[in-house]
């Protein structure tokens, strides 16, 4: 195998690996009130989180940013946490109603703080190769297809539930908001007692 797939598949292995779902997760709060008719902010918005995240991987790994990995954790979730709620307050508005230059920055600024929970993994699994440039654009590579995945199943399954089964779309933002919330909560809980 080249080294280009071996660090494309790792990064698309480590998003859709089930034991680090948080990923997932936020993904799918990102995207939670969109549909296929809103390809192309939801894009922007895949895409502008992948430059964060892409962003903090370079600058932890090259020594600019150095954070520790346990408030990393706890602002994963946190940032879980406000994206659902911000689903749930803002699930009534139509997308032109929502205010699209916070929302890009708010996404950014969480693909940073994901994408430093990406680099203490990464720094594991590149620490034999001398330059870490090109594994880590293989890497964001791999990451950036497996959030492409995601992302087109939510938009499936939105689809499904509200075309075929008729659940409004202000019902199935709540919804799956709810839900990510009764799964991140618990997590969150977790990581704040780490710090007591």
């Amino acid at each position: 195998m080249s080294q280009f797939w071996l660090y494309f598949q790792l990064g698309l292995e480590h998003v859709l690996d089930w034991n680090a779902y948080d990923h997932i997760l936020f993904l799918i709060v990102l995207v939670a009130a969109y549909s296929f008719n809103s390809w192309k902010r939801v894009l922007w918005l895949v895409t502008i989180f992948t430059l964060g995240h892409t962003l903090a991987l370079f600058l932890s790994v090259y020594g600019v940013v150095t954070v520790s990995s346990r408030w990393v954790e706890l602002l994963i979730a946190v940032t879980i946490l406000i994206t659902s709620l911000y689903n749930i307050f803002t699930a009534k508005k139509k997308e032109s109603q929502k205010n699209a230059v916070l929302l890009y920055f708010a996404t950014a600024f969480f693909g940073i703080i994901h994408g430093l929970g990406f680099s203490t993994y990464f720094k594991m699994i590149a620490s034999g190769t001398e330059s870490k440039f090109l594994p880590l654009v293989e890497f964001a590579l791999g990451i950036e297809a497996a959030q492409v995945i995601v992302v087109l199943i939510v938009l499936i399954l939105s689809f499904l539930f509200q075309n075929l089964f008729r659940v409004n779309r202000r019902d199935w933002i709540l919804i799956l908001s709810a839900i990510v919330i009764g799964i991140i909560l618990p997590i969150l809980r977790e990581n704040f007692q780490a710090f007591l």
